[in-house]
């Protein structure tokens, strides 16, 4: 499945960063100062699980309906 098939949550940290994360895929969210620094952060670590997903010849978790 593309990024885009997948909701994804963003929301302001306590802290003061950014957080955006696709809750369907464990481990795949971003922490960065801004939001559209998380969004970017984000696609890239949803490629790096993508690819290892793909390496095991399994299929990425589905978003729920």
């Amino acid at each position: 499945m593309p990024l885009d098939d997948y909701k994804i949550a963003r929301y302001k940290n306590l802290s003061g960063g950014w957080v955006a994360e696709i809750s369907a895929i464990a481990g795949c969210h971003a922490l960065m100062p801004t939001r559209e620094e998380a969004l970017t952060e984000l696609a890239g670590v949803f490629e790096m699980i993508s690819e290892e997903y793909a390496e095991r010849q399994q299929i990425l978790p589905v978003e729920p309906c």
